[in-house]
This record gives structure tokens, sequence and C-alpha cells, in this order.
């Protein structure tokens, strides 16, 4: 763990990879002191923003031990129908030396969490438990990839929330809005959220 200013009211704790630092961002969100205003999770850092004295958030943060995801009880479990006909489902199967279906089948049969949020408003990196599903992205990204495409890139899984360019492969569709500024929190998928996936 190595911990970096950031700004006058953050801390931007540094892990050696997204494993440590999902651990330490569920040890951190456990019970924060009252200063904390957020915590912004990546794949390699945690952000801290606090409004208060800098020292007594230092130590605290050096004084936290990683938690295990069986420790951080979050009630938050989200299940997203999918309509898998993507674009790239065949060539992942080719990749991975799988059938379609068990390509379908390995995606919906394990638990997905979400690691954090980026690259749009409501995107969520999903972690799985199933090495099978790790692919490389598309050697040649689209220009346009539509809201709602799910898709597989190394070790993530994610969905689209709205059309942009892209290069994940592309293994299905879903109807789910991920991101809705009339909800609260306007984000369906939010870092630590547990997601089931099933055939639609």
């Amino acid at each position: 763990m190595r911990i970096h200013p950031a700004g006058d009211n953050g801390a931007l704790v540094e892990f050696d990879g997204l494993d440590e630092s999902m651990a330490y961002y569920r040890a951190l969100a456990l019970n924060p002191p009252a200063a904390v205003v957020d915590l912004v999770p990546a794949a390699r850092t945690v952000l801290v923003m606090f409004d208060g004295p800098r020292q007594p958030i230092l130590d605290w943060i050096s004084a936290t031990e990683p938690a295990e995801s069986d420790d951080y009880n979050r009630a938050d479990t989200v299940t997203i129908s999918v309509v898998y006909d993507g674009e790239d489902l065949d060539e992942v199967a080719h990749l991975k030396g799988l059938s379609t279906t068990e390509v379908v089948a390995a995606h919906c049969e394990q638990t997905w969490t979400v690691a954090f949020g980026g690259f749009a408003p409501g995107f969520g990196y999903l972690v799985g438990t199933d090495t099978r599903l790790h692919v490389p992205r598309r050697t040649s990204p689209r220009t346009t990839v539509p809201a709602g495409a799910v898709g597989l890139a190394g070790e993530f899984s994610g969905i689209y929330p709205r059309s942009s360019p892209g290069g994940w492969q592309l293994i299905g569709r879903t109807d789910a809005q991920l991101w809705n500024l009339d909800r609260d929190p306007p984000a369906l998928l939010r870092p630590g959220t547990t997601v089931r996936f099933e055939r639609a």
C-alpha cells in the first residue's frame, strides 16, 4: 500500500493489483470515519476524499486491514436479463475452445462483482470467478456499440450504458437501465454490488 496526496482533501491509495484494491475498498467502506465523504475505487487505487484534518485519515487508512468478500455484506444484488446474440459470441467461443452454449452458461452461472466504475456514467467493471471467460479486447474496436450491449474484455464483463465506441467482445444485450438521474443513486451498478446474469 502506498498513499499519495490528492489535493487538499484527498488521498490516493495505491495497490499492486485489482484483488488488493478490491479487498481494501471493502475494508475502507465498512466503517469509514465521519470525515470521509467519498471512496472511489479503481483497478489499482482507491481515492479517499475527506473533509477535515489529513493525518487522522492517513492513520485510519494505514491501520486498515483488507477485508474478505464475505466480510462485506452489501445488500445490493442485481439480476440482469440478457439476450445472448452478441456479434462476438462465436468468436469468444472459438477463442476459449467452448461452445456458445457453454459461454452463455459460464456467464450466467457465476457471481459477478462490480469492482469499480468508469469510462461512462453507469458503466461498471465486473469481475467474476470463472477464468474461462477471460478474453482479449477486439483487435479492431467498433466505432459504435449500442446501449445495453454486454461484453467481455480481459478479466472483466461490462454493459455499455449508452451508445459509444468500444473494443469489448460483445456476447449479448440487455434492456436494463444502468444510469437514471431520476433514481437515487443514479447508477444501477455500484462498486461492491453483486450481479447475476440470466438468459432472457
